[in-house]
């Protein structure tokens, strides 16, 4: 039986790299963005994230929800002045849900040594397995901020990790949220429309990595069927919206190349 064609819903600049990193495996992949990021354009969210990225010291952790966060929150300043954590001065910890986003604070110019993140061989690479690795650095009295992105018009704090923050407010740390970026719907062409409709029946498998990406999608095709449609999703929490969307077939994965490739491989 033959693979079947990939889609995947990333935004575009995750998506890109995924996608070749697919055909480098001989799997057909195709990008159809479900979230547009944007910076923040909101003068008082601006400021905000001036302001945290201004005192990033005073912070014991900064938990970074994703690539994105950590790409829109980390410019080369801030990036600069947590480089030498591993020395006395600085004692930030820098707290990544998955070995994806570490890469990507690695790239920024942190140090390995300064980035805590889930155990190589965690079941799920998400707040839960991150609170394993990290719960023993919280102290009554603590610091955290966590940098999330925002629906586009949400207020700034509010969603975002809300099970990690109970769990470091039960521990007595105090919680800071900033959004680094904002999520909105794609404007997509009359092309990408059409192949949502297309990919709704035909086989393909939709690659989805967040809840809201499905929101998005059901709000641009409210008429469609997706009894048809079949899903790879990477977490259970993305499993279950997708079958609540009404997915035939859900399959879930981890969210590293190797174990989604191998479940595109093997999909029946």
């Amino acid at each position: 039986m033959p693979v079947p064609r990939t889609l995947v819903t990333r935004p575009e600049s995750e998506a890109a790299p995924w996608v070749a990193a697919l055909q480098a495996r001989g799997l057909r992949a195709q990008a159809l963005a479900l979230i547009a990021i944007a910076a923040p354009t909101d003068a008082a969210a601006q400021q905000a994230l001036h302001t945290a990225r201004q005192h990033i010291a005073r912070y014991d952790a900064v938990m970074v929800v994703s690539g994105n966060a950590a790409q829109h929150f980390f410019d080369q300043k801030t990036a600069l002045a947590l480089s030498g954590c591993a020395q006395a001065a600085i004692k930030t910890r820098v707290w990544a849900p998955g070995p994806g986003t570490a890469r990507t604070l690695q790239a920024l110019g942190l140090d390995a040594a300064c980035i805590d993140q889930p155990a190589a061989d965690a079941v799920q690479f998400d707040s839960e397995a991150l609170w394993a690795q990290v719960q023993g650095q919280i102290t009554p009295g603590a610091r955290v901020l966590i940098v999330r992105g925002a629906q586009a018009g949400d207020a700034p704090a509010g969603s975002g990790r809300d099970w990690l923050a109970q769990q470091l407010r039960t521990a007595g740390a105090a919680v800071d949220w900033v959004a680094a970026y904002t999520r909105a719907a794609p404007q997509w062409t009359p092309a990408q429309h059409a192949l949502a409709q297309q990919a709704a029946s035909d086989g393909t498998l939709w690659l989805l990595s967040s809840s809201q990406a499905i929101a998005h999608l059901r709000a641009a095709l409210p008429a469609q069927s997706w009894q048809a449609a079949r899903a790879l999703a990477t977490h259970p929490r993305i499993a279950q919206a997708a079958r609540s969307a009404g997915f035939g077939s859900v399959q879930e994965c981890r969210p590293t190349l190797e174990d989604v490739a191998a479940s595109i491989e093997s999909a029946p």
